[in-house]
C-alpha cells in the first residue's frame, strides 16, 4: 500500500512539473514570437503549484526529508525521543487531517456557490479539490509515521 501510495504521489509531482513547465515555456515563446500569450497559463501554473506542493510535502513526509531541528532531539535519550517524535506526527497527522476535512468544506462551499475561476470561468472546485486531495497524501503519509514510531519500526520507509 505505502509503495503503490508513494508512486501516485511521485507521478502526480511529475505531471504537475511537466505541464506546469511546458506550460509556461510555450507562453514565453507565444509573448515572444506573436507578441501574445496564453490567459489561462498563469492561471492553470498557480493551481497546479498548489498541488504540486502539498503532494510534494507528502512525498517529503514518507521520505522523512521534511526540514526541522534535530540538534536538541538527537541529543535525548532513546525513550524521550520516541515521545517526541511521537507526539510530533500525531500533531502533523491531526493538522493534516484537519487541512483535508476544512478543504472538503471549502470545496463543498465552492459548489454551493457556483463560484468560476477569474481568467478561464471554470467550476473553482475542479482546482480547489487538490487541497483535500494533497492533504489527504499528507495525512495517510504521516500517519504511517505515527503508526511507525509507536510500534517500533521507524526503520526506512520508502
Amino acid at each position: 500500500m505505502r509503495y503503490i501510495l508513494g508512486k501516485i504521489e511521485d507521478i502526480i509531482c511529475a505531471i504537475c512539473l511537466i505541464v506546469m513547465t511546458a506550460l509556461t515555456f510555450a507562453n514565453v515563446i507565444a509573448r515572444y514570437v506573436f507578441s501574445a500569450s496564453f490567459s489561462f497559463s498563469e492561471e492553470i501554473t498557480t493551481y497546479l503549484f498548489v498541488l504540486l506542493s502539498l503532494i510534494g510535502s507528502a512525498a517529503a513526509a514518507r521520505r522523512k526529508a521534511h526540514l526541522g531541528f534535530t540538534a536538541i532531539l538527537d541529543l535525548l535519550p532513546a525513550g524521550l525521543k520516541r515521545a517526541i517524535q511521537t507526539m510530533s506526527y500525531a500533531l502533523a497527522t491531526f493538522f493534516s487531517a484537519a487541512l483535508f476535512w476544512y478543504g472538503i468544506s471549502m470545496v463543498q462551499s465552492q459548489i454551493r456557490h457556483g463560484q468560476v475561476t477569474a481568467g478561464m470561468q471554470w467550476p473553482e472546485w475542479i482546482f480547489g479539490a487538490f487541497v483535500p486531495i494533497g492533504a489527504f497524501f499528507i495525512t495517510i503519509e504521516f500517519l504511517f509515521m505515527f503508526i511507525d514510531t509507536v510500534s517500533g519500526k521507524e526503520g526506512d520507509a520508502k
